[in-house]
């Protein structure tokens, strides 16, 4: 680090021989650092001369230069996803005076090979990333390899556990699928009954861990409510059309269905106008899901605020830059529970959102 330059929270790191993450704790007072790795850093912050000034971090980067924070989501039509996208550009325009610019990525997440890939190009194009993650050793060690190279890296929605990220940003997701458990066993007939799971992936850390607290709540509180299919789509409208169409054709006794990723829209193609429909319970609250929910096709909604999530991201990495504080109180992402009676408000049309500090690639 040259004479001309202001340290950041990755040079701290450094010079205390820890990681982003550990000294990101540190400085916000966060349980989980020992005592004397607090000493070791704060000796760090003293010889480096650290401050926590956002004037100085964008100096630090010459001049009119801002901080450049990448946001990877998934590639394709995921309505969830898109909303993500829409937050991370609204939340942009929060940040201008800080000098910062947001720019949205899509890959490939269900590939840990060209995730991965696209993960290592980033280095130098970006100074901080919040990513959708995928839970495999070829993300894993991809988020590790960028994470040592300096780039402080934030999963977004979905972890990528055990790796060397900054932090998670989303909801406690075990507890969003015991939520599902609960409100199924309470919304299907009583006595011993057969339901399907859907995931978009089981790589998908959310859409595992989901599936992992609804089996928890039916095996202590609903043992007589049996899991008997568990099928993939991919998050794709037709791919899960297809899936859960073989599913229902298949088995003819199966009285409900979790969705525990996205492509609600092929969950209803596939059970079509029948009377006898099964209960429903899906994920987020979108374009998609708003009518299902309002037709009686979807039965309930675990939600989240993708705004909060966006902006939640962003906050943290801006602070790991060392260039604002950060309130832990203010990024605590809930659970929602939704039902036709208590949908909130549809918001604005998206084109009435923008501004022009985040570009998509």
């Amino acid at each position: 680090m040259s004479e001309a330059q202001f340290p950041t929270l990755s040079d701290v790191a450094r010079e205390a021989g820890v990681s982003l993450a550990t000294v990101d704790r540190a400085i916000n007072g966060r349980a989980g650092v020992s005592a004397l790795t607090r000493a070791r850093i704060d000796a760090a912050i003293e010889r480096l001369g650290f401050q926590r000034n956002h004037s100085a971090a964008a100096l630090a980067k010459g001049g009119n230069a801002a901080l450049r924070l990448g946001v990877i989501l998934p590639r394709g039509e995921n309505p969830f996803m898109r909303q993500l996208a829409a937050a991370a550009h609204k939340a942009a325009g929060q940040f201008r005076q800080r000098r910062v610019a947001v720019e949205v990525v899509e890959a490939d997440v269900f590939s840990p090979r060209l995730l991965s890939e696209s993960l290592l190009d980033l280095p130098g194009r970006f100074d901080g990333l919040a990513m959708v993650g995928f839970d495999h050793p070829l993300v894993r060690e991809a988020v590790n390899t960028v994470s040592e190279a300096g780039l402080p890296v934030v999963t977004l929605v979905s972890d990528v556990p055990d790796s060397r990220r900054l932090r998670y940003v989303g909801i406690d997701n075990k507890a969003a699928g015991r939520v599902a458990g609960s409100l199924m066993a309470r919304f299907i007939p009583p006595g011993h009954q057969s339901i399907a799971v859907l995931v978009g992936s089981l790589g998908l850390s959310d859409h595992l861990d989901r599936l992992t607290g609804f089996q928890q709540v039916l095996s202590e509180r609903f043992p007589h409510v049996a899991i008997v299919s568990l099928v993939e789509g991919r998050d794709d409208v037709e791919a899960t059309r297809e899936v859960v169409a073989g599913l229902v054709s298949e088995r003819n006794d199966i009285v409900g269905i979790y969705n525990a990723g996205a492509a609600n829209n092929g969950v209803a193609a596939a059970l079509g106008e029948g009377f006898r429909r099964p209960i429903v319970i899906g994920h987020e609250l979108t374009d998609e899901t708003r009518p299902l929910l309002l037709s009686g096709k979807l039965d309930a909604l675990i939600a989240q605020s993708p705004g909060h999530e966006a902006r939640s991201a962003l906050r943290i990495l801006v602070s790991a830059l060392g260039t604002a504080p950060l309130f832990e109180d203010e990024e605590d992402i809930r659970i929602e529970i939704l039902l036709a009676d208590n949908l909130p408000r549809p918001p604005p049309p998206l084109a009435a959102q923008g501004d022009d500090e985040v570009r998509t690639s």
